[in-house]
Formats: C-alpha cells, sequence, structure tokens
C-alpha cells in the first residue's frame, strides 16, 4: 500500500450540530479511515478530495440509537472494508472485528478496544502513526466530561451497561498514555450523552483523568448512582435508528423535494400532514398558515421535528428558500424521515393569504405583570431536569416532547391565556403552536429563563 506522504496523524473534524454528533476521517497525507459517518456521505467524500487522500476503510463504533450511519453505503460505494463489531447482529457484509483487531490503512495502525457501556457491543479505535503519536476515537464510551447513556436499550440494560461503562472508560485511562487524544463522537449536544459536556475541539487522556467524573470517581456503585441521576427522556425516533442501521441503510444524496402550490399545501394541512414552519419564530408569529408548526430551521430543527411528529407521516415544509427546504431534508434524512412530500415556498415579504394566524409573543417582564392573574396560568415545557433545577411557582410542567400527548390535561385551562415558556424560546415557540392548533388561547415566552430566575429567585 502507497506510504503516505508525511506519515503524520491528521484528524478531520464533520461535525453535526443539530444531532450534537462528530465524524471523523483520520489520514497520513494519503490513506485514510473514516469512523462514524453520518448518512449525507458526501460531506466525508469532500473532505478526502480537499485532503488529496484515499479512504482505504470504514468503522463503526457502534450500532448508533440517534441517527442513521452513511457507514455501509460508504464503505459499499468505495469497496473498502467496513468494520463493525462481529457480535452485532447485521443483515449485510461487513469486516467483522472484535477486541484486538489490527488493520493497517497507509502508516496509520488501527487497533479495536471493546468497550462496552453505551452499548454491549460498542468499539473504541485507537490510531496510532508511524511516529508513535496516537488517538482513540470512543464513540459513545469516554466523551468530554461524561460517558454515553447506558439507558437507550431498555430499563433491562442499564445496571450490565452503567458498570460496563464504567470498566470501559477507566480500561482506556489506565492502559492509554496521558499524551492520546481522546475524539468522541457524542457529546456535543446529543441526546446520547449522559450530560452536557464542554465542546472543546480536542482532549487528552490526561484531561479527562482530571475533568471527567466518570475517572474522577473510583467506586463502580457512586458512578452508577451520578450516572443514573443525571438521565433525562431521548427523542422517540431512537427506536428506529437501530433497526435502520442494522439493516445497512442507503446514503443520502442532496435532493429537493417537490414545490407545492398554495392548494396542494392547504390540501395536506386539511389532511393531517405534519405542516412544520422552517421560517424564524419572528415570521411565524408575524403571520403563518394555520394549522401548521412553529420549528425554525437551525440546530434544533431535526430533533424536534423528529421527536414531535407521528413517525411516517407525511411531512410538509413551510420554508423562505428552495435551500432551506434541501437543508431540512437533508437533516431530516440523517434520522431516517424520509416522508417529506414538498415545501412551499413563503412568497416575497411574507404574504401568506391563505387562512393566516398571528403569534403572540412578549418576555418574562411582561409575564411577571400577569403570572398572578386569575385568567393567565404558565406552561413550563423544559425537560424534567431542568425543571428540578427552578421553576415558576405555581406553573404547570410538561416537557415539549410528552404534549402532544397530554392535551387532554390542558383542556380545564380553555378559559384562560396559557403563558408558554421553556430556556431561550425555541421549544415554547413550538409548544404554543401545537396548542394554538388545539384551539387554546396562548402566548409564546421569547426570553432567557435563567436571567429571569435570576432575577427572582
Amino acid at each position: 500500500m502507497e506510504i503516505g506522504r508525511n506519515a503524520a496523524l491528521e484528524v478531520v473534524i464533520l461535525s453535526t450540530a443539530e444531532l450534537g454528533d462528530r465524524s471523523y476521517l483520520i489520514h497520513d497525507g494519503a490513506d485514510a479511515f473514516v469512523v462514524d459517518p453520518q448518512r449525507d456521505i458526501s460531506r466525508v467524500l469532500g473532505a478526502a478530495e480537499r485532503a488529496g487522500v484515499t479512504i482505504r476503510g470504514v468503522a463503526e463504533t457502534h450500532i448508533h440509537n440517534d441517527y442513521v450511519t452513511g457507514g455501509y453505503e460508504l464503505a459499499r460505494s468505495l469497496a473498502v472494508p467496513y468494520l463493525v463489531n462481529a457480535d452485532d447482529a447485521v443483515t449485510f457484509e461487513r469486516t467483522p472485528v472484535s477486541d484486538g483487531f489490527e488493520l493497517t490503512v497507509g502508516t496509520l495502525t488501527i487497533t479495536v478496544i471493546a468497550t462496552p457501556g453505551h452499548t454491549p457491543t460498542h468499539l473504541s479505535y485507537l490510531v496510532t502513526d508511524a511516529n508513535g503519536e496516537s488517538a482513540i476515537f470512543t464513540g459513545g464510551s469516554l466523551l468530554y466530561g461524561s460517558v454515553g447513556r447506558p439507558d437507550l436499550l431498555g430499563p433491562d440494560w442499564v445496571d450490565f451497561l452503567a458498570r460496563s461503562q464504567f470498566r470501559s472508560v477507566h480500561k482506556l485511562a489506565d492502559t492509554l498514555a496521558d499524551a492520546v487524544e481522546v475524539q468522541p463522537t457524542h457529546g456535543f449536544g446529543s441526546f446520547c450523552s449522559s450530560s452536557s459536556c464542554e465542546a472543546g475541539s480536542t482532549s487528552t487522556i490526561g484531561d479527562e483523568k482530571k475533568s471527567n467524573f466518570a475517572l474522577i470517581l473510583d467506586d463502580e456503585d457512586e458512578f452508577k448512582k451520578v450516572l443514573l441521576g443525571g438521565l433525562d427522556a431521548w427523542p422517540s425516533y431512537y427506536a428506529y435508528m437501530g433497526p435502520a442501521n442494522l439493516s445497512g441503510p442507503k446514503a443520502y444524496y442532496d435532493s429537493a423535494p417537490a414545490l407545492l402550490s398554495l392548494d396542494e399545501l392547504t390540501s395536506h394541512i386539511d389532511k393531517g400532514s405534519f405542516v412544520a414552519d422552517t421560517r424564524s419564530a419572528e415570521a411565524y408569529a408575524a403571520k403563518h398558515f394555520a394549522g401548521t408548526y412553529a420549528i425554525p430551521l437551525g440546530s434544533s430543527f431535526s430533533t424536534y421535528l423528529g421527536w414531535i411528529s407521528p413517525w411516517n407521516s407525511d411531512v410538509v415544509l413551510v420554508t423562505s428558500s428552495e435551500e432551506d427546504a434541501l437543508e431540512a431534508t437533508r437533516q431530516l434524512a440523517r434520522i431516517g424521515i424520509e416522508t417529506v412530500v414538498g415545501y412551499y415556498l413563503v412568497p416575497e415579504g411574507d404574504n401568506i393569504a391563505s387562512n393566516p394566524r398571528e403569534m403572540r409573543v412578549e418576555k418574562f417582564a411582561d409575564l411577571e405583570q400577569v403570572r398572578h392573574s386569575p385568567g393567565v396560568k404558565v406552561l413550563d415545557v423544559r425537560r424534567n431536569d431542568e425543571r428540578r433545577a427552578s421553576h415558576i411557582a405555581q406553573s404547570l410542567h410538561i416537557p415539549i416532547h410528552e404534549l402532544p400527548q397530554r392535551l387532554a390535561e390542558l383542556d380545564p385551562y380553555r378559559d384562560k391565556e396559557i403563558w408558554i415558556h421553556c430556556a431561550g424560546g425555541y421549544r415554547a415557540a413550538l409548544a404554543t403552536s401545537i396548542l394554538a392548533n388545539a384551539g387554546h388561547h396562548v402566548v409564546c415566552v421569547n426570553d432567557n429563563y435563567s436571567e429571569y430566575f435570576a432575577a427572582h429567585a
């Protein structure tokens, strides 16, 4: 095999901010290895082309629960080895690997290390160059300041996986040099992480020994208690990711959905399609179509659309541009949603002429003036962990992801204005649209909760 031009380890980080994940292209200047690629493999291929390297292998750290992988199709299309744990019950041909397996890519040596915990068959990949420099690609095992959560496979697995996670991360810390770089897949906002993490570019084993609670704690039972105590709900679409990844999913190649006419959009709203308005919350508030949901395109778009919309339902997008329709479709494809039937392009000037509706938006200062009024009820749609940390007295609490199933609990408040808040306004806007579509009188609080609570605690 061709020797690399500089024989030094180079790591190209491919971030998927809306899912809180990273994929990696690792190379020596000539030959490359890919870890945990997302479904839109054009990003990986583009990175390899820009670096002037040839991809020689693809690997999965685990069967992912939070996105559809591009690994199978990337490896198949390039005719290179696809490293997947030998114990994973996949339905496709791959290079089955287990602890201790080694692969040479140019001047790089890839060593498989079993690190169960996030899943029972989780693997990490130690990549070492000709100079002895190393990086460990830890997937959902050792994260920056945290570890991958052990509860995604259900309660029967939690004890085993939590204890396995403790042993796995300590094995990495005990056997690898402090200088080894740590490059996780999860931990940058992903719900696969057990807690929020610092989103730096790199860390090392030595850094994690000093700052990661999993390595600071040396008692397995205490670790398990702390780990499980910080967990909250994960998106409902996670249930569909594992089966998709076990079956060898096809890659996604960019293509915009069909452009819809106003009559076609109206027809989709009338028949109950899930119509997501991807414009800004301000644009939605000014004027929007009745029966649509406020889910602005951005870092939380796919997570909350995938969490709120019925699985496999027809999805229609309301956008400000074709580019936004393409980006929204791409984000949804990463989590296996392939039912986007079209998009409606709002005419210039946001001229929504069919059954327009406005959304009332206020600040916490306004809420403070009215929240004790008998005609007002406050609804908090943050997560349970956020609620436990602090909340507004006498407010109701229904996490945003539970709201569609718990609408009946709000029926006693149909004669009141429901003021809805979250931490910053994104979830509040979505919740406001959900309740407005259900016939409630609602006000969206688009403001910073932390600043408000600090001033009124």
